[in-house]
């Protein structure tokens, strides 16, 4: 399996026609950027959101365009410090033009399997998958294209079911 880097997986945003969805899976996730930011915020400074820059204005290009970017979040509950965090942040993404849903780990109907190994995904106009990929220790590998039909048709079922269920970040409190 050959793993593109996340700015090659940052590059198909440029060229998808409508929609890109992201199921995230993980409560914590080991972005190198973020370690500043996320244990400041831990420990109560004021959040400087500066370090999603690159990521916001790429979306607001993207959803500027007339492009829908989504995500569903399954989390645990009660929540990790991160997801906590992420929430608090996720202020940020809306204002750029993603829409993000939540969606309680224990709220997921029951006997769901989660394609691709449980692992999260983007899923760019219902035809291509970037499936992440982690180590250990949380931090991102890089992914995996996928545009096997049957395996994107799986996906897309998951993503209509959970995004019928997820709620809406404004709603969603943790």
């Amino acid at each position: 399996m050959k793993l593109i880097s996340s700015a090659e997986r940052n590059q198909l945003f440029e060229s998808f026609a409508h929609d890109a969805f992201h199921l995230e899976l993980r409560d914590d996730y080991s972005v190198p950027n973020e370690v500043g930011p996320f244990e400041s915020w831990l420990n109560g400074t004021v959040d400087d959101s500066s370090f999603m820059a690159p990521w916001t204005q790429l979306m607001k290009r993207v959803t500027d365009a007339g492009k829908t970017v989504r995500r569903v979040r399954v989390v645990t509950e009660p929540h990790s410090s991160y997801i906590r965090w992420e929430h608090a942040t996720s202020g940020v993404n809306e204002e750029a033009g993603e829409s993000i849903r939540w969606l309680p780990r224990h709220k997921l109907p029951e006997g769901l399997v989660f394609p691709v190994e449980a692992n999260d995904w983007w899923l760019f106009d219902d035809k291509l998958l970037a499936v992440g990929h982690f180590d250990e220790d949380g931090r991102v590998l890089g992914s995996d294209l996928i545009e096997t039909p049957s395996v994107v048709a799986e996906c897309v079922g998951i993503r209509d079911l959970l995004w019928g269920i997820a709620t809406p970040h404004d709603t969603y409190k943790p």
